[in-house]
């Protein structure tokens, strides 16, 4: 079923469409974040992602339930925003050689993971309460409000904590977390 194939008729079809979608896509993103968890370098970002593995765990179980109640058993469409993102992810991260830009890279594409994920779990909030489906609310919810922690975190390891993105732009970082300009190259 496309997202605009004649199998979607109703504002029910493409919340139901919708609600496949994002199962994919979460279940898609399990398959990924070992893979992600194996290339990170930094011990706070293989620790967030795998923290964020077991929350997805819980995330496809709340989908499941969301299924449930809705009446349907529990199933996933094809998402190709998700595979893109996916795809990317391992291409971007297989490329680059420096550990630490590596580490930003992947910061960047669980990012990218987490912003989908985020406007698919807002919007089926919305449609869910249009069509009177208040019971499966406070389940997405749940869902948005952990992707929504997961892009600060990941942020926080970005720019504050682990200061990833100054490391990969070559900064000197010290022990008390300050940041130090790039050396600058000598003339030849």
């Amino acid at each position: 079923m496309g997202l605009f194939s004649k199998d979607i008729e109703t504002m029910e079809d493409l919340f139901l469409h919708t609600l496949q979608d994002i199962y994919y896509a979460e279940k898609q993103v399990l398959k990924a974040l070992p893979k992600m968890i194996e290339k990170a370098t930094k011990r706070e970002l293989t620790s967030g992602l795998k923290s964020h593995l077991k929350e997805t765990e819980g995330q496809i179980k709340r989908l499941e339930e969301v299924f449930e109640k809705l009446g349907h058993k529990a199933k996933a469409v094809d998402c190709p925003a998700i595979d893109g993102i996916i795809k990317e992810a391992n291409e971007v991260s297989g490329e680059v050689a420096d550990k630490r830009v590596k580490d930003a890279a992947l910061i960047g594409s669980a990012q990218a993971v987490e912003h989908y994920e985020m406007t698919r779990y807002g919007t089926l909030i919305a449609w869910a309460k249009e069509l009177g489906h208040n019971n499966v609310v406070p389940l997405l919810n749940a869902n948005l409000k952990e992707e929504k922690a997961a892009d600060k975190k990941l942020s926080t390891l970005a720019t504050e904590r682990a200061k990833v993105n100054a490391r990969a732009a070559g900064k000197k970082v010290t022990k008390s977390g300050t940041t130090t300009a790039k050396a600058k190259k000598k003339a030849a």
